[in-house]
Protein backbone atom coordinates (compact mmCIF):
# COMPACT_ATOMS: atom_id res chain seq x y z
CA UNK A 1 0.00 0.00 0.00
CA UNK A 2 1.03 3.47 -0.96
CA UNK A 3 -0.35 5.93 0.91
CA UNK A 4 -0.76 9.41 0.61
CA UNK A 5 -1.64 11.91 2.98
CA UNK A 6 -3.80 15.50 1.68
CA UNK A 7 -3.61 18.12 3.47
CA UNK A 8 -5.96 21.19 2.83
CA UNK A 9 -5.04 24.55 3.99
CA UNK A 10 -5.97 27.77 3.97
CA UNK A 11 -4.38 30.12 6.55
CA UNK A 12 -3.10 27.35 8.79
CA UNK A 13 0.36 28.33 10.01
CA UNK A 14 -0.27 27.54 13.16
CA UNK A 15 -1.60 24.17 13.42
CA UNK A 16 0.39 22.64 10.10
CA UNK A 17 3.63 22.36 12.06
CA UNK A 18 2.20 19.88 14.24
CA UNK A 19 -0.51 18.08 11.74
CA UNK A 20 2.61 17.34 9.80
CA UNK A 21 4.64 16.24 12.27
CA UNK A 22 2.02 13.96 13.42
CA UNK A 23 0.86 12.88 10.29
CA UNK A 24 4.20 12.61 7.88
CA UNK A 25 5.21 8.92 9.84
CA UNK A 26 1.68 7.51 8.77
CA UNK A 27 1.87 8.34 4.87
CA UNK A 28 4.60 7.74 2.33
CA UNK A 29 4.00 11.05 0.34
CA UNK A 30 2.10 13.90 2.16
CA UNK A 31 0.69 16.61 0.20
CA UNK A 32 -0.58 20.22 1.18
CA UNK A 33 -3.05 21.72 -1.23
CA UNK A 34 -3.25 25.61 -0.28
CA UNK A 35 -5.95 27.60 -1.32
CA UNK A 36 -4.29 30.69 -0.88
CA UNK A 37 -2.88 31.58 2.07
CA UNK A 38 -1.76 34.81 3.07
CA UNK A 39 0.38 33.57 5.53
CA UNK A 40 3.22 31.71 6.50
CA UNK A 41 1.50 27.95 5.39
CA UNK A 42 3.34 27.24 1.94
CA UNK A 43 6.65 28.04 3.51
CA UNK A 44 5.78 25.84 6.65
CA UNK A 45 4.55 22.78 4.63
CA UNK A 46 7.62 22.92 2.25
CA UNK A 47 10.17 23.16 5.01
CA UNK A 48 8.33 20.02 6.20
CA UNK A 49 9.37 18.38 3.02
CA UNK A 50 5.47 18.28 1.65
CA UNK A 51 4.68 18.36 -1.51
CA UNK A 52 2.77 21.59 -2.20
CA UNK A 53 0.17 22.17 -4.92
CA UNK A 54 -2.56 25.52 -5.09
CA UNK A 55 -5.89 25.59 -6.52
CA UNK A 56 -8.99 28.18 -6.04
CA UNK A 57 -10.07 28.22 -2.24
CA UNK A 58 -12.92 25.66 -1.15
CA UNK A 59 -11.81 22.01 0.21
CA UNK A 60 -13.60 20.27 -3.08
CA UNK A 61 -11.27 21.98 -5.25
CA UNK A 62 -8.34 21.72 -2.40
CA UNK A 63 -8.81 18.01 -2.00
CA UNK A 64 -9.00 16.90 -5.59
CA UNK A 65 -5.95 19.04 -6.51
CA UNK A 66 -4.11 17.51 -3.85
CA UNK A 67 -5.50 13.63 -4.15
CA UNK A 68 -4.74 14.46 -8.55
CA UNK A 69 -0.74 14.89 -7.66
CA UNK A 70 -0.99 12.06 -4.94
CA UNK A 71 -2.57 9.69 -7.42
CA UNK A 72 0.04 11.15 -9.91
CA UNK A 73 2.84 10.18 -7.73
CA UNK A 74 1.53 6.73 -7.58
CA UNK A 75 -0.65 6.59 -4.17
CA UNK A 76 -2.92 3.64 -4.18
CA UNK A 77 -4.31 5.34 -0.76
CA UNK A 78 -5.51 8.32 -0.04
CA UNK A 79 -6.13 9.89 3.11
CA UNK A 80 -7.53 13.45 3.48
CA UNK A 81 -6.57 15.06 7.05
CA UNK A 82 -7.37 18.56 8.17
CA UNK A 83 -5.22 20.45 9.02
CA UNK A 84 -6.20 21.06 12.95
CA UNK A 85 -6.60 17.32 13.24
CA UNK A 86 -4.25 14.31 14.52
CA UNK A 87 -4.33 10.95 13.40
CA UNK A 88 -4.30 8.11 16.70
CA UNK A 89 -0.81 6.08 16.96
CA UNK A 90 -1.40 2.77 14.35
CA UNK A 91 -3.56 4.77 12.61
CA UNK A 92 -1.69 3.59 8.75
CA UNK A 93 -1.63 0.08 10.64
CA UNK A 94 -5.38 0.33 11.04
CA UNK A 95 -6.25 1.58 7.78
CA UNK A 96 -4.31 -1.11 6.17
CA UNK A 97 -6.38 -3.85 8.40
CA UNK A 98 -9.50 -2.47 6.76
CA UNK A 99 -8.70 -2.30 3.20
CA UNK A 100 -7.28 -5.84 3.38
CA UNK A 101 -10.77 -6.93 5.04
CA UNK A 102 -12.95 -5.44 1.81
CA UNK A 103 -13.07 -1.87 2.69
CA UNK A 104 -12.68 0.80 0.26
CA UNK A 105 -13.13 3.65 2.05
CA UNK A 106 -13.82 4.93 5.66
CA UNK A 107 -12.91 7.18 8.45
CA UNK A 108 -12.02 7.24 12.38
CA UNK A 109 -13.81 8.10 15.12
CA UNK A 110 -13.80 11.18 16.63
CA UNK A 111 -12.66 13.24 19.81
CA UNK A 112 -12.45 16.95 20.62
CA UNK A 113 -9.18 18.80 22.13
CA UNK A 114 -11.11 20.79 24.36
CA UNK A 115 -11.09 18.73 27.60
CA UNK A 116 -14.83 20.07 28.73
CA UNK A 117 -17.69 18.24 29.15
CA UNK A 118 -19.81 19.35 26.65
CA UNK A 119 -17.48 18.40 24.37
CA UNK A 120 -17.10 14.73 25.24
CA UNK A 121 -20.82 14.82 24.95
CA UNK A 122 -20.46 16.51 21.39
CA UNK A 123 -17.33 13.25 20.53
CA UNK A 124 -20.33 10.66 21.57
CA UNK A 125 -22.61 11.69 19.70
CA UNK A 126 -20.64 12.67 16.62
CA UNK A 127 -19.29 8.92 17.21
CA UNK A 128 -22.65 7.28 17.45
CA UNK A 129 -23.74 8.92 14.43
CA UNK A 130 -21.22 8.09 12.63
CA UNK A 131 -21.39 4.15 13.52
CA UNK A 132 -24.75 4.59 12.74
CA UNK A 133 -24.63 5.86 9.33
CA UNK A 134 -21.46 4.37 8.57
CA UNK A 135 -20.39 7.97 7.50
CA UNK A 136 -17.43 9.74 8.71
CA UNK A 137 -17.10 13.08 7.91
CA UNK A 138 -13.93 15.04 6.73
CA UNK A 139 -12.63 16.16 10.00
CA UNK A 140 -12.64 12.71 10.59
CA UNK A 141 -9.29 11.58 8.43
CA UNK A 142 -11.31 10.38 5.65
CA UNK A 143 -9.76 7.43 3.21
CA UNK A 144 -10.55 5.71 0.23
CA UNK A 145 -8.26 3.68 -2.13
CA UNK A 146 -7.75 4.77 -5.80
CA UNK A 147 -10.22 2.78 -7.51
CA UNK A 148 -13.08 3.60 -5.14
CA UNK A 149 -12.05 7.80 -5.80
CA UNK A 150 -11.90 7.45 -8.89
CA UNK A 151 -15.01 5.36 -9.75
CA UNK A 152 -16.60 8.43 -7.89
CA UNK A 153 -14.51 10.75 -9.70
CA UNK A 154 -13.67 12.90 -6.93
CA UNK A 155 -15.48 15.34 -4.44
CA UNK A 156 -17.78 18.07 -5.52
CA UNK A 157 -16.29 21.37 -5.92
CA UNK A 158 -19.05 22.79 -3.78
CA UNK A 159 -17.85 24.74 -1.00
CA UNK A 160 -19.32 23.09 1.75
CA UNK A 161 -20.57 19.11 2.33
CA UNK A 162 -18.06 17.98 -0.58
CA UNK A 163 -17.35 14.71 2.54
CA UNK A 164 -20.31 14.40 3.31
CA UNK A 165 -21.54 13.90 -0.38
CA UNK A 166 -18.20 12.05 -1.27
CA UNK A 167 -18.71 9.28 1.60
CA UNK A 168 -22.47 8.94 0.77
CA UNK A 169 -21.54 8.07 -2.61
CA UNK A 170 -18.91 5.50 -1.92
CA UNK A 171 -21.55 3.80 0.80
CA UNK A 172 -23.31 3.10 -2.54
CA UNK A 173 -19.90 1.63 -3.90
CA UNK A 174 -18.34 -0.74 -0.90
CA UNK A 175 -17.63 -1.52 2.36
CA UNK A 176 -17.07 1.42 4.51
CA UNK A 177 -14.65 1.35 7.21
CA UNK A 178 -15.28 3.29 10.61
CA UNK A 179 -11.96 2.94 12.88
CA UNK A 180 -10.74 3.85 16.09
CA UNK A 181 -8.76 5.08 18.27
CA UNK A 182 -9.85 8.02 17.33
CA UNK A 183 -8.46 11.20 15.89
CA UNK A 184 -8.23 14.15 17.89
CA UNK A 185 -9.60 17.23 15.89
CA UNK A 186 -10.01 20.92 17.27
CA UNK A 187 -12.81 22.27 18.66
CA UNK A 188 -12.03 26.05 17.67
CA UNK A 189 -14.74 26.64 15.15
CA UNK A 190 -17.48 25.31 17.90
CA UNK A 191 -16.08 27.90 20.75
CA UNK A 192 -15.73 30.37 17.94
CA UNK A 193 -18.97 30.12 16.74
CA UNK A 194 -21.07 29.32 19.38
CA UNK A 195 -21.46 25.48 20.51
CA UNK A 196 -24.99 25.08 20.35
CA UNK A 197 -25.16 27.44 17.39
CA UNK A 198 -22.99 25.52 15.77
CA UNK A 199 -24.67 22.20 16.32
CA UNK A 200 -28.11 23.45 15.13
CA UNK A 201 -26.56 25.01 11.67
CA UNK A 202 -24.85 21.79 10.73
CA UNK A 203 -27.95 19.60 10.92
CA UNK A 204 -29.81 21.97 9.44
CA UNK A 205 -27.94 22.02 5.98
CA UNK A 206 -27.15 17.92 6.48
CA UNK A 207 -31.02 17.48 6.57
CA UNK A 208 -31.49 20.15 3.58
CA UNK A 209 -28.87 19.10 1.56
CA UNK A 210 -30.50 15.26 1.76
CA UNK A 211 -33.89 17.17 0.89
CA UNK A 212 -32.34 18.25 -2.24
CA UNK A 213 -31.00 21.75 -1.55
CA UNK A 214 -28.21 22.74 -3.47
CA UNK A 215 -25.03 23.52 -1.45
CA UNK A 216 -24.18 26.77 -3.12
CA UNK A 217 -27.14 28.20 -1.53
CA UNK A 218 -26.62 25.93 1.73
CA UNK A 219 -23.53 27.81 2.22
CA UNK A 220 -24.81 31.07 2.94
CA UNK A 221 -25.84 29.40 6.49
CA UNK A 222 -22.62 28.05 7.21
CA UNK A 223 -21.03 31.16 9.08
CA UNK A 224 -17.46 32.16 7.96
CA UNK A 225 -14.44 30.84 9.84
CA UNK A 226 -13.46 33.45 12.37
CA UNK A 227 -9.52 34.88 11.24
CA UNK A 228 -7.04 33.47 13.34
CA UNK A 229 -4.86 36.04 15.74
Amino acid sequence: MRLAAVVPTLDEEASLPRTLANVGPAADLVVVADGGSRDRTVGVAREAGAVVVTSAPGRGNQLNAGARAALDAGASVLLFVHADTLLPAGARAAIERAIAAGASAGGFLVRFDDPRPIFALGSRIVNLRTRLLRAPLGDQAQFVTREAFLAQGGFREWPILEDFDLILRLKKQGKIAVLSPPVETAARRFVERGIARTIAINWTIWALFLLGADPVRLARLYPRRAPHA
